[in-house]
């Protein structure tokens, strides 16, 4: 991993976030797509600006909006994990909880994510050098500061927004929750790679785009993720269409597991990849 490669993938980040807020402050519509979910021109702009942007370096591109049209390159062992706009529905509804994702995955495993929240000016980094934080305004990033995981003190549960399920509660009861937070987008990852929350179980779908960005933020803060089935959550999943099945992502991975394996006592086979 190369200063340079992070670079380009904060600056793609950062000027898709711009179009972005272009179309946020202006009328616009959505339609559906096959699977049902929303997609703007928002998303359109910002997936062809991250494309044109990671072109250089020659590797491999799983992009959501791509992958919706059919297009899907050959990955590999090494390539990048692209959601142009996670939480359409956040923006659709203009409460500034979305984010552009982008992630280099290699061997499975996301290594650097990038999680840009531009109604926010909240820019998170993650890689071999740890995660950050930063204020991003008008195309810029400050210097930022580094951000770590907290063990400490009462469990805060961060859940989906726009995606609840019944076994929530009851998984919250048995560990014993403070709190649950509804957050959209996968700002959850970085609100627990920051401290401000220990545990993210996800009980509905998600694709490889929704997740590898803030999972690489969240494991370079000290975090781990692990799928409902007690392995880490992986990637390039074609065979299943690069859903993910149901997780835990959680401030260190004894937390995670555990989760993981009362999940799946809550709620069977049903968070597997089918």
């Amino acid at each position: 991993m190369t200063d340079r490669l992070l670079d380009l993938m904060v600056n793609a980040a950062l000027e898709a976030g711009a179009a972005i807020m272009e179309v946020y402050a202006s009328p616009f519509g959505s339609v559906e797509k096959s699977d049902g979910s929303p997609v703007t021109l928002a998303d359109e702009h910002a997936e062809k600006i991250i494309l044109n942007g990671l072109a250089e370096t020659g590797l491999p591109v799983l992009a959501e909006e791509s992958a919706a049209a059919g297009n899907i390159p050959e990955l590999g062992d090494r390539f990048f994990v692209v959601d142009p706009l996670d939480g359409t529905k956040e923006f659709i509804k203009r409460n500034g909880q979305f984010t552009v994702n982008i992630a280099l995955v290699d061997k499975g495993r996301p290594v650097t994510g990038v999680v840009y929240a531009p109604a926010l000016d909240q820019l998170f980094s993650g890689g071999p050098d740890g995660a950050y934080e930063f204020i991003a305004k008008d195309g810029k990033a400050d210097a930022g500061h580094r951000i770590e995981v907290d063990r400490e003190g009462p469990m805060h549960i961060v859940a989906s927004l726009s995606h609840g399920h019944a076994a929530l509660g009851p998984l919250c009861d048995d560990l014993g929750a403070a709190d649950n937070v509804s957050v959209g987008s996968s700002l959850k990852f970085c609100l627990l790679a920051r401290g401000d929350a220990q545990l993210y179980p996800r009980f509905t779908p998600t694709c490889e785009w929704d997740t590898a960005a803030g999972q690489a933020v969240l494991e370079a803060a000290g975090g781990s993720v692990f799928a409902i089935s007690g392995v880490p959550l992986a990637y390039g999943k074609s065979e299943g269409r690069f859903y993910n099945p149901y997780f835990a992502a959680a401030v260190d991975a004894k937390l995670a597991k555990r989760t993981a394996a009362k999940m799946r006592e809550l709620v069977g086979t049903e968070g597997d990849v089918k």
